[in-house]
């Protein structure tokens, strides 16, 4: 039982570090609601615990209340008092938790807004007459203050994307804000903070809106105007004084519209400025009695929505090395990245700049472009004047490594702009071992320049769209490389938008799919329903949720996961097994499959979709028992569908790799047979030397099925193969991010033409793809040893598997308790040694690489067996350690 000591005193050793609740701290407000708090704590008493906390809440300034102290130790999803933050609400919450020796002092305040919903909005979006692939229009509006305001908020969005500035200045750091969303029904409403943007007497707010993903040419279908061909913002400017009243000013027919120096802006073909067009029109005092007055957009407001995830921003700048070749400057970031170039010219008025945008080099040295297919990626620029010039282009990014300047002016400097969405880093990892530890930074690049909004397939070429099964596959990494878990439920959101009226999930999402659009072998294919790919609409919450222990997205989601799987039971219809049907995606890009017909794997599409169907019910049944529903048609069903799935396919689960890592990671091989499996794929990695021979669906799978099946030496016979097809492979070839094929680059150096039997003249390669990056997680898992075992990493097992080419790993993952760390090495004399760090409120079970002829000690004391820590840091030690035999290269 419980006992919580007095509350009178704060008298704990511990204290509370980081209190925050489920809204990234950076959002200057979030949705309405309620409002759930996580937090960590530090102590420095060994046996100290969480037994209780309580939380206070207050308005501003006001006093503070208290809830009521409750014995528990749960540290996420607290409730923050029992009435949802309301819109324009700022309240300040802090919490204090109670342990053995004593309650801590309250914690450092947690400051929470509430921004306004559409039920708030009174502006209207409004447009002036402009045309796709045209100039971007620019609106504007004046007034005037008499004072400085206390408050001021703008909440703004856009049909389009938008660029906001105040007397001159850029107001957001956000990058083609609103981002990405299924704009049918969900639209980002930004909230900024321009209070220091405003002075008394005349101010002016200029946006500038472009076709974006919205009106602009998007997919590999060749559309342009996809959700509307009218385009312009939605603004709404609030300004409290320090009496309370509030003054507002809104977007109407009141506004001004013109056009600048942006001549044309495109995600996939690139950004035109001519600078004699340029405006200063930001500023008070422009005449703008030449524009066109705005005009009213009929759009129905409740499709904005309070921004509930980081917008996209510039991560890093990194300085481009300047050749000349052949009458032009070549230009190398040494990093492939989403981005452009950021010039430092010389020129006279007049002269034009154009920059051009590739990946990879051909063997000539000259940009590889063919990958782009119809994407242009290239930037333009008309001087205005003579002098020296900052250039870089609005509304547009590209997937490169490599740029090629032309132009009759002085290159002073080129840096190379990296853009992502802006998830916080939560891991690092360093190895022993040079080419591991650089893809691992190829896998983490990867990651960055395909979160732009949401998580696509590739940066560069006339596609960027976000496939489900890429997530789905990539997700479990996902989650350990970054702190993913607001920017996976925005686009779980979007998922459910896009489920048909069956509960069908698209290929896409958002899904800008017509039939007919999509084309294999010929022939028009459905993209709804796809197995692996849909299926991320149960994979995907339960990866958040494994990461980070908030049920709020099982929640939010059950529906939808229920939909998606209901809808498989009526595909099955009365069989327990779903049909042949005319296509499923499969094992994509098998690297034994025909290059030009990726979708024909060795492992029979059919079996593939039916383990995932298992799969996806299992994970429903598993969903249904954490948020305390029946869960029982669903584990039947999940259990009836696996045991159907190995009658019919045993044999062949034996033949391939992802056949027997699907059977064995999805619990589909009874117990009695999954140790014949495990070594038949042992078996056939032994024969092939280690040759990955798996596509996207089975390659996150490959590891984990050896290694949690005892063959941890064919597990890193894979891992660290050099020969192609392999993951090392791709960093000897020079990789900076994932290859999408595996050969995307020939062992001759020839780069894979990419041919698809799809339609004529069509093609798919790309160096920026992560699906193949999903095997990190296994990195940190298996190699570092930081194993959950309980969501959110509230139990892990420390496990770190030393191998003969792999002697030292130094690894940490901040967990929703703290960091937990771990610096491992092999010495000469045998001997394992690490440094652990456990956060508190963590248990850390040990499972250290032993022999027989092992002894161990925690913190110089012989260890119990079993062995668990508590938080703090601890020495371990193994002598005779277990370390796995290798055939691979050391670095």
């Amino acid at each position: 039982m419980t006992v919580l000591p007095p509350t009178h005193d704060a008298t704990s050793q511990t204290r509370v570090t980081r209190l925050r609740c489920q809204h990234d701290d950076r959002l200057t407000a979030v949705p309405p609601g309620p409002v759930l708090l996580r937090w960590e704590a530090e102590s420095d008493a060994a046996a100290a615990c969480q037994l209780g906390y309580e939380v206070q809440t207050r308005a501003t300034g006001g006093d503070w209340i208290a809830s009521d102290v409750v014995p528990s130790s749960a540290a996420i999803d607290i409730p923050a008092g029992t009435v949802p933050l309301a819109p324009r609400e700022i309240r300040e919450h802090r919490v204090r938790i109670g342990t053995p020796d004593g309650w801590t002092a309250w914690s450092e305040t947690l400051t929470v807004e509430g921004a306004i919903t559409a039920a708030e909005l009174t502006a209207e979006v409004i447009d002036i007459d402009s045309v796709t692939e045209g100039p971007a229009p620019v609106f504007r509006r004046e007034f005037t203050l008499e004072a400085v305001p206390l408050r001021a908020r703008l909440y703004i969005s856009a049909l389009g994307v938008y660029e906001v500035r105040v007397n001159g200045e850029r107001v957001t750091d956000g990058i083609l804000n609103p981002g990405w969303t299924s704009y049918q029904e969900r639209i980002l409403l930004d909230t900024v903070d321009v209070g220091r943007n405003l002075r008394v007497g005349a101010n002016a707010i200029e946006i500038t809106v472009a076709d974006g993903w919205y009106r602009g040419r998007m997919g590999f279908a060749d559309r342009t105007e996809i959700y509307g061909d009218r385009i312009g913002p939605i603004a709404q400017l609030e300004l409290t004084d320090r009496d309370g009243h509030v003054a507002t000013l809104v977007t109407d027919t009141t506004w001004r519209g013109g056009f600048g120096a942006v001549r044309c802006a495109s995600i996939y073909d690139g950004t035109a400025i001519d600078l004699t067009a340029a405006v200063d029109s930001a500023s008070p005092g422009f005449d703008d009695s030449h524009w066109q007055p705005a005009r009213i957009v009929p759009f129905d407001r409740d499709v904005f929505i309070p921004r509930p995830l980081v917008p996209v921003r510039e991560i890093a700048t990194l300085p481009m090395s300047l050749t000349e070749r052949d009458g032009a400057i070549a230009l190398d970031a040494h990093q492939n990245i989403s981005g452009w170039v950021r010039l430092d010219v010389e020129g006279r008025r007049g002269a034009t700049v154009t920059v051009r945008h590739a990946e990879v080099l051909e063997p000539d040295g000259a940009l590889h472009t063919a990958a782009l297919r119809t994407a242009k990626a290239t930037d333009t620029y008309v001087l205005d004047r003579d002098g020296r010039h900052k250039l870089e282009p609005v509304f547009t990014f590209h997937g490169f490594r490599y740029a090629e300047v032309v132009g009759d002016v002085q290159i002073i400097s080129a840096d190379a702009v990296a853009i992502s969405s802006d998830l916080r880093p939560r891991s690092e990892f360093h190895s022993s071992h040079a080419a591991l530890d650089r893809f691992h930074e190829n896998v983490a690049w990867s990651q960055r320049d395909n979160f732009v909004s949401l998580p696509t397939d590739c940066p560069q070429r006339d596609e960027r769209l976000g496939w489900t099964g890429d997530a789905q596959a990539f997700a479990a990494t996902a989650n350990t490389l970054f702190d993913s878990e607001s920017f996976w439920a925005s686009w779980l959101r979007d998922l459910e938008v896009e489920q048909d009226d069956d509960g069908a999930v698209a290929s896409l999402v958002p899904n800008i799919i017509v039939p007919g659009d999509l084309l294999m072998g010929g022939a028009a294919v459905d993209d709804m329903g796809r197995a692996g790919w849909a299926d991320a609409a149960t994979i995907v919450p339960m990866a958040s949720y494994d990461a980070y222990g908030s049920a709020e997205v099982l929640r939010v989601q059950l529906t939808s996961m229920r939909r998606w799987v209901e809808h498989l039971r009526r595909r099955a219809g009365s069989d327990v097994l779903l049909p042949e049907e005319p296509f499923q995606y499969g094992d994509w890009l098998d690297p034994d499959a025909p290059g030009d017909r990726p979708w024909e794997a060795k492992t029979s599409p059919l079996f593939v979709a039916n383990c995932f169907y298992a799969r996806s019910a299992a994970l429903l049944a598993r969903a249904e028992e954490i948020l305390g529903e029946d869960a029982t048609a669903h584990r039947e069903l999940a259990s009836r569908v696996a045991a159907a799935v190995w009658d019919r396919w045993q044999d062949e689960a034996l033949l391939t790799q992802t056949g027997a890592a699907l059977c064995l990671e999805f619990d589909i091989a009874p117990e009695g047979e999954r140790a014949a499996l495990a070594e038949a794929l042992a078996a056939n990695v032994r024969a092939e030397n280690g040759r990955i021979a798996t596509g996207f669906l089975g390659t996150p799978l490959v590891l984990f099925a050896l290694s949690r099946n005892g063959h941890l030496t064919e597990a890193y016979r894979m891992l660290l193969r050099r020969e192609a097809p392999s993951w090392l492979y791709q960093v000897d070839r020079g990789a900076t991010t994932v290859w999408e094929r595996w050969d995307a680059i020939k062992p001759d150096g020839t780069i894979h033409n990419g041919a698809m039997d799809s339609k004529e003249g069509d093609s798919m390669i790309s160096f920026n793809h992560y699906a193949y990056g999903a095997v990190i997680d296994w990195v940190y898992r298996t190699v570092a040893g930081l194993d959950p075992i309980e969501p959110g990493y509230r139990a892990v097992r420390i496990a770190p598997r030393p191998a003969e080419s792999l002697r030292h790993a130094r690894a940490q993952v901040r967990t929703p308790y703290g960091i937990l760390a771990i610096d491992w090495e092999v010495m000469d004399d045998g001997a394992f040694r690490a440094e652990l760090t456990v956060p508190f409120g963590v248990r850390a079970h040990l499972d250290l690489p032993t022999t027989s002829r092992s002894t161990v000690t925690v913190d110089g004391a012989p260890a119990p067996a079993p062995a668990t820590l508590a938080h703090g840091r601890h020495r371990l030690e193994v002598t005779a350690a277990a370390v796995v035999p290798s055939d691979a290269p050391s670095s």
